[in-house]
């Protein structure tokens, strides 16, 4: 079993060395703080002006709240070393945290959408002091998209699904934003104020399609999905390399949990082979999956006589005894 965990992880890009010392945690605390301070600068902006978009705005901002707390806690239990219970560690625990903000999002836009369906059929109050209300929204766009562009390279730096999952809520908010700034710009350009909860509609409607599809990733790491195309394609060259030693293998099965990569496969070698020729192919192999994958990822083989005809009778996942 091999886990490996390079010096220096990235995506292939290059990144500042203080924020390469940030861990899951720092970005979660980001996160929480960015979203107390959008949610007072769009209150006060539907408090100055009584738009149903900025009204819709401010609730999913209260979503992104609820979501990067839930996300630090569900950061923390992932963190934690296996352990009796959780064997092949807790990694799977940001699936919980990705599930709930993709309903707490489809939540969100349940309510923007009641509330502009309301304000549509039922005009209010004319909306006032527009000017102000866009340049708080601008203000709060700012600071969320600033917010989702350190949170989406640190979730592809420590593969996180939780931290991408927020980063990606927070740039589908900053589209929100811009949508209820173009809103309100032509309800003052033109005086229509239908435009306000049409626009607060459209949003919902976004915010339903971003939690759709974060509740379909998340489903998809829940059932053990293998490792993507590209990764794959990685473990097959490097298994090629030893084919042209007269070795042979079978049975990949890989898997990915969170951060966590798992990667299991049968090598055959020669059955003159000693025991420690075996072990010491199996220990480079490892070593040589767990580098080039990098970050957590555990790797794990078995050993098998090439010229034994049982070695090759257990590549099914379910094994068939009646061959024993």
């Amino acid at each position: 079993l091999v886990s490996k965990q390079p010096t220096n992880p990235g995506d292939g890009h290059s990144h500042d060395r203080s924020e390469n010392l940030w861990s899951v945690h720092d970005y979660a605390r980001l996160s929480i703080a960015a979203a107390i301070t959008t949610i007072g600068l769009k209150s006060g902006g539907y408090w100055l002006t009584g738009s149903v978009g900025l009204l819709s705005d401010a609730l999913e901002s209260v979503v992104n709240l609820v979501a990067a707390i839930v996300t630090a806690w569900m950061l923390a239990i992932a963190a934690q070393p296996p352990d009796a219970e959780h064997s092949h560690g807790h990694s799977k625990f940001e699936y919980l945290s990705s599930a709930l903000e993709g309903i707490l999002i489809l939540v969100a836009a349940l309510a923007i959408a009641i509330a502009a369906w309301e304000k549509l059929v039922k005009p209010g109050v004319e909306l006032e002091r527009i000017d102000a209300g866009i340049l708080l929204v601008l203000l709060a766009s700012c600071i969320n998209g600033i917010t989702a562009y350190i949170l989406l390279r640190g979730g592809r730096r420590l593969r996180s699904i939780s931290l991408r999952a927020d980063a990606h809520h927070l740039l589908t908010d900053v589209w929100t934003s811009a949508g209820v700034v173009v809103g309100l710009a032509l309800v003052k350009l033109t005086g229509w104020e239908f435009i306000d909860p049409l626009v607060a509609l459209l949003v919902a409607a976004n915010i339903i399609w971003t939690g759709l599809r974060l509740l379909a990733e998340t489903g998809a790491g829940l059932v053990d999905t293998s490792l993507p195309a590209t990764e794959l394609q990685l473990i097959t060259q490097i298994l090629d390399t030893y084919r042209d030693q007269g070795v042979d293998f079978h049975a990949l099965r890989t898997r990915v949990a969170g951060v966590r990569r798992f990667v299991s496969l049968h090598v055959l070698v020669p059955g003159d082979w000693t025991v420690r020729q075996g072990h010491s192919l199996c220990d480079r192999l490892e070593i040589e999956i767990a580098t080039v994958l990098s970050y957590h990822t555990n790797v794990i083989t078995h050993l098998e006589p090439l010229d034994d005809p049982i070695s090759w009778a257990d590549q099914n996942l379910d094994r068939d005894l009646a061959d024993f």
